[in-house]
């Protein structure tokens, strides 16, 4: 079946028309992200991975603005 390199360059081609140049390495990524996470359910660990990257947007916090005496409610 896989009797010459000719299958491989046209499964390759077939792959880049698909994805595109940019796609690739973000399915690459992914892939290689979810391996790992098999192999470490195989083996059985415990521990939460380390976050290796920062968020990209850290969550921003913001205060409710103080309220003006004109918008409290009668007493």
């Amino acid at each position: 079946m896989w009797d010459s390199p000719m299958h491989l360059l046209i499964i390759a081609i077939v792959i880049l028309v698909l994805f595109g140049g940019r796609k690739i390495p973000e399915v690459m990524k992914g892939l290689g992200q979810g391996v790992r996470e098999f192999k470490e359910g195989m083996r059985g660990d415990q521990q939460p991975p380390a976050q290796t990257t920062q968020p990209a947007n850290p969550p921003v916090t913001t205060a409710p603005p103080p309220s003006s005496p004109a918008n409290q409610p009668p007493k």
